[in-house]
């Protein structure tokens, strides 16, 4: 087994009995996971790999505002103590954590009704304020979000599936998020995209497609894309939003393939790698921007419109909150191109079926601009 995780000295820390079958489960693009049952039980073993969120006492922070959200009744799987009560073993350097096994399956918007899309929304909202209660109070910090390339050594391979359930995915892939950047240094720095330096990139981008031999169908949609949106900010310049609205703890990477279903019935939240503080509007819209968009690049705005409702209901988040991160978002998705620079910066091809549904939201978002502001503050 490719990465066999030191299953001997695990399964003594946590008194997990003796492995009986340890799997590789379907992997995501930082870390990996392991289907594992012993003579105990059913387990997911996560093995913390990715450098940005591996270190143990971030890890261990994450463990306990899981444990503490069970407590309230927010749908988590929290880790399972060791013999000495730590729920993160580190072993030659690595991090571990072991989780009970959660049968269930991940549900795409297009699989919920929009009942079921309220009652999304209004769980990211639970998500939201039960983390300001379990976690420690925050400043105001500014939302930067920068594009983050895979490390110089080859990720894995991955596939956007999974990390916690035996499941058969129905749903499209979710996109991958990327972490979240610190702080702007420049006071006088926005914290958004700057088009100038999109505009730098786009020029960049297009010499290496031209650069690609044998061109093939993938060449010719990024170059097409390019362009577009290079003239998409031509247009819009001039409407770069300030850095940041009403800031908290958030979840970080709220997406279908982190979100468990057991029948109509949410099971769990997983996947807290990402746990920070950040303006929570703008999880809630980056959240819909990828459950309810269709493979045109067209979002589904009535369900959008009840997801937004129900958000809006328990997070007690205003209209004008929404409306105002809807705006920030679009413009984060209008100067984005993460897909394409791994595609031709790293020859990571790991996310180039998202890029056409990805791509075509940033167009179709801005002709329709008016009309999802609507949706989200209605």
């Amino acid at each position: 087994m490719p990465h066999a995780p030191p299953l001997g000295a695990l399964l003594r820390h946590y008194a997990a009995g003796a492995a009986l079958a340890c799997e590789p489960v379907d992997q995501g693009l930082l870390n990996r996971g392991y289907r594992l049952r012993t003579t105990r039980g059913r387990y997911f073993l996560k093995h913390h790999f990715d450098p940005d969120t591996a270190d143990p006492a971030s890890i261990a922070r994450q463990h306990r505002a899981t444990e503490r959200l069970a407590d309230l009744g927010v749908p988590v799987a929290p880790p399972l103590p060791g013999h000495d009560g730590r729920t993160v073993a580190v072993v030659a350097g690595h991090a571990y954590a072991l989780h009970p096994w959660i049968d269930g399956r991940h549900r795409h918007g297009a699989q919920l009704t929009p009942a079921e899309c309220g009652r999304l929304g209004a769980l990211l909202g639970v998500v939201h304020t039960s983390l300001e209660r379990v976690m420690p109070a925050h400043g105001e910090v500014p939302a930067a979000r920068e594009e983050r390339l895979p490390p110089a050594s080859p990720a894995p391979p991955a596939s956007p599936a999974h990390k916690w359930v035996r499941t058969t995915p129905t749903a499209t892939p979710a996109p991958a998020e990327r972490p979240a950047s610190p702080a702007p240094s420049d006071p006088a720095d926005t914290g958004t995209a700057d088009p100038s330096d999109t505009f730098a990139l786009i020029d960049d981008l297009l010499a290496r497609v031209r650069r690609h031999h044998p061109a093939d169908s993938f060449d010719e949609l990024a170059r097409h894309r390019l362009l577009e949106r290079r003239t998409l900010l031509e247009l819009h310049a001039d409407r770069r939003p300030p850095h940041t609205g009403p800031v908290g703890w958030v979840h970080g990477d709220f997406h279908p393939f982190n979100l468990l279903y057991r029948g109509d019935a949410p099971a769990a939240i997983v996947d807290w790698d990402r746990l920070g503080v950040q303006p929570r509007g703008e999880e809630a819209v980056r959240a819909a921007a990828i459950f309810f968009v269709r493979p045109d690049g067209a979002l589904d705005l009535p369900k959008a419109r009840a997801y937004a409702r129900g958000y809006r209901r328990t997070a007690m988040a205003t209209p004008s909150e929404l409306a105002a991160a809807v705006h920030r978002v679009w413009w984060e998705r209008l100067n984005d191109f993460w897909m394409l620079r791994w595609h031709y910066e790293r020859g990571d091809t790991r996310a180039d079926s998202q890029f056409p549904a990805a791509s075509a939201l940033a167009v179709w978002w801005t002709q329709e601009y008016d009309a999802v502001c609507a949706a989200f503050s209605d």
